[in-house]
C-alpha cells in the first residue's frame, strides 16, 4: 500500500473483530496523548499541591524554629549574662582569695625567713660554741694525757661536787688517816659515825689505749690491762681506806666521766661485781651528786634531832605566850561587851529623844501665836487631859503676849 493511497478510512488491522482505520488509530493516539497529558497535569498538580503543602509545613516549622531560636537566643543570652556575672563574681572572689592567700604566703614566707635567720644565728652561735668546745676538748685531751694532770682533774671535779653539796666542816680533802694513808676526800657522818672515804684516782691509761685501739688483739690486751689496773686499784682502796672504827666499811671510787662509767657497767661487769664484794662503790658525777644530797639530808636530820630540846623549850615558851594572849583577849572581850551595853543604853535614850521630838512636831495650836515652852513631864506615868476651861489671859503692863491653850498629852515612858 502506497503512502498516497492512505486515508483516514483506510483499515489498518482488525482488532477483536472490529476494523481499525487510520483515523480511528490517530484519534485513539490523540486521546491517549491527551489522557497522558491530563494525567501528567494531574500528577504535576498533585505534586505541586503536595510540594506547596510541604513548603507550608516547612515554613510553619521554620517559623516555629525561628520562634524557638529566638526563645533559645533570649534564654541563652540571659543564661550567658548570668554565667558571665557568676564567672565575674567567682573570678573576683578567686582573685581576692588568691590575693589574700598570696599575702598570707608572703607573710608566712617572711616569718619563715625570719625564723630561718634566727635558726641560722643560733646555728652560728652553736657552731662557735662547738668550736670552743672542740678547743676545750683538745685541752682536756692534753690534760688527760698526763697522769698527774688527769688525777688533778678528777680530784677537782670531785671536790667541786662535794663542796657544792655539803656545808663547810662536813668534809675534808687530803686528810691523813691513822695508817698514814691520805684519801682524796673524807665526809663526816652524823652521830659520831666513822667518816666516808671518796677516792678520785681512776686509772685511764689502759682505758685510753682500749678506746684508741684499732686491732682486735690490741683491744683484748688493753682490756686485760684495764681490768688488772682496776682490780689493783680496788684492792688498794680496800686495804688502805677501809679502817674499822675510823672509816666506813664502804668507800666510793669516783669516775670523772658518765660515758666511762656506762662502758664499765656494760663491758666490765666482773670488775663491778668484784668492787661490790670488796664494798667499793663505783660512782659517776651524777651518782656522787645524788649521794652527797642524801648525806646532806641525813646531816640536816641529825642537826634537827640535836636541836630538839631547843625546839621543845621554844614550844613551851610559845604555849605560855598563847595562854597570856588568850587571857588578854578574854579581858578585851569583856570590855567590848560592856561597851556594847553602854552603846545599847545610848541608843535607847536617843530613841526616846526622837519620839519626844516627833510628839512636839505633832502639837496642834488652838490659836495663832507662839507656842509656850513645854516643861519637863512629871515622873509618874499618867496622862494629862486638856482643860476645857482654860482661856487666854490678858497681858500685863509689860505687854506680854497672850498664850493659847495647848492640846498636849504628855506620857512619861521612863
Amino acid at each position: 500500500m502506497s503512502r498516497d493511497s492512505l486515508s483516514f478510512d483506510t483499515v489498518l488491522f482488525i482488532l477483536g473483530g472490529h476494523p481499525v482505520t487510520l483515523g480511528l488509530l490517530l484519534a485513539g493516539l490523540c486521546g491517549l496523548l491527551l489522557l497522558t497529558m491530563l494525567l501528567s497535569t494531574l500528577r504535576r498538580g498533585r505534586a505541586h499541591a503536595a510540594e506547596q503543602e510541604r513548603i507550608d509545613r516547612l515554613l510553619t516549622a521554620q517559623a516555629e524554629m525561628q520562634s524557638r531560636m529566638a526563645t533559645l537566643t533570649e534564654v541563652f543570652g540571659t543564661r550567658q549574662s548570668e554565667l558571665n556575672r557568676a564567672i565575674g563574681e567567682r573570678l573576683d572572689g578567686m582573685g581576692q582569695r588568691i590575693g589574700s592567700s598570696i599575702l598570707q604566703q608572703t607573710q608566712a614566707t617572711h616569718e619563715n625567713l625570719r625564723r630561718l635567720q634566727e635558726r641560722l644565728t643560733a646555728i652560728d652561735s652553736a657552731q662557735a660554741n662547738i668550736q670552743t668546745l672542740a678547743r676545750d676538748m683538745a685541752g682536756l685531751q692534753q690534760i688527760l694525757s698526763n697522769k698527774q694532770t688527769r688525777g688533778a682533774f678528777g680530784q677537782q671535779r670531785m671536790e667541786t661536787i662535794v663542796a657544792d653539796g655539803l656545808p663547810q666542816g662536813a668534809y675534808t680533802f687530803q686528810a691523813t688517816l691513822s695508817n698514814g694513808a691520805r684519801p682524796d676526800c673524807t665526809i663526816r657522818m652524823p652521830n659520831g659515825q666513822p667518816a666516808l672515804v671518796v677516792d678520785a684516782k681512776f686509772p685511764l691509761e689502759a682505758w685510753n689505749t682500749l678506746r684508741s685501739a684499732q686491732d682486735e688483739a690490741v683491744k683484748r690486751q688493753a682490756a686485760q690491762q684495764f681490768r688488772r689496773d682496776m682490780e689493783v686499784h680496788i684492792r688498794d682502796i680496800a686495804t688502805k681506806y677501809l679502817l674499822p672504827g675510823e672509816t666506813q666499811d664502804t668507800a666510793f671510787l669516783f669516775v670523772p666521766s658518765e660515758s666511762i662509767f656506762a662502758d664499765i657497767h656494760e663491758h666490765f661487769e666482773a670488775i663491778v661485781q668484784k668492787a661490790q664484794r670488796a664494798r667499793i662503790v663505783i660512782v659517776s658525777p651524777s651518782l656522787l651528786l645524788l649521794s652527797i644530797q642524801v648525806i646532806q639530808a641525813i646531816l640536816r636530820d641529825a642537826s634537827m634531832r640535836e636541836q630538839a630540846h631547843l625546839i621543845r623549850d621554844e614550844v613551851v615558851h610559845l604555849m605560855a605566850d598563847l595562854g597570856r594572849l588568850d587571857e588578854r583577849v578574854r579581858k578585851l572581850q569583856g570590855h567590848f561587851l560592856a561597851s556594847q551595853r553602854d552603846v545599847e543604853d545610848i541608843l535607847i535614850s536617843s530613841d526616846k529623844l526622837r519620839k519626844r521630838g516627833g510628839r512636839i512636831e505633832a502639837l496642834e495650836l488652838d490659836t495663832q501665836g507662839p507656842a509656850p515652852v513645854a516643861s519637863p513631864p512629871p515622873a509618874q506615868p499618867q496622862a494629862t487631859p486638856p482643860s476645857s476651861a482654860s482661856a487666854p489671859q490678858a497681858a500685863g503692863d509689860q505687854g506680854r503676849p497672850r498664850q493659847s491653850a495647848l492640846k498636849l498629852w504628855v506620857v512619861d515612858e521612863d
